[in-house]
């Protein structure tokens, strides 16, 4: 590039302090750095190992706390599933018991017992079995003749 290109190209404010004195040539140097070789600091080595070192234990201490972190909330959604869960089995539980307690009414099995054409037990027809005199002797089982009735 000759030198008035580079006094064209140059700001405004530099035009005027060329014009005064010497123009400013550019000249091209390329350097040939292929021969340089690099000499190894074992000082900036070490200190690089432990930089590396420090790091990898902050990435460990930092990926350790978003594990925990994440579990807690995996186990928070869990937990809360869980509960629901409970309280949906607690209320059939409650309405499961409401229905035995209506099934086992004695009114109601008396009146579909009377629509099959059942009747009341004559009296030493029913052995209860809960009442035993003796518990270590057993009991032995007896057949006695039913009374056949017919239905209507």
């Amino acid at each position: 590039m000759s030198a008035v290109a580079m006094q064209s190209a140059a700001p405004s404010s530099r035009r005027k302090s060329c014009w005064l004195g010497t123009p400013e040539i550019y000249f091209r140097k390329t350097i040939d750095n292929s021969r340089l070789v690099k000499v190894e600091d074992p000082r900036r080595e070490r200190e690089m190992k432990y930089f590396g070192l420090a790091l990898c234990c902050l990435f460990l201490l930092v990926m350790g706390y978003a594990l925990q972190h994440f579990r807690a909330i995996e186990y928070g959604y869990k937990i809360e599933t869980l509960r629901s869960q409970r309280d949906g089995l607690t209320e059939m539980n409650r309405a499961l018991r409401l229905e035995e307690a209506s099934l086992r009414d004695p009114e109601r099995i008396d009146v579909m017992a009377r629509k099959l054409g059942m009747q009341s037990p004559q009296p030493g027809q029913v052995l209860r079995m809960d009442i035993a005199t003796d518990t270590a002797t057993p009991v032995m089982a007896s057949v006695t003749p039913v009374a056949v009735i017919s239905a209507p």
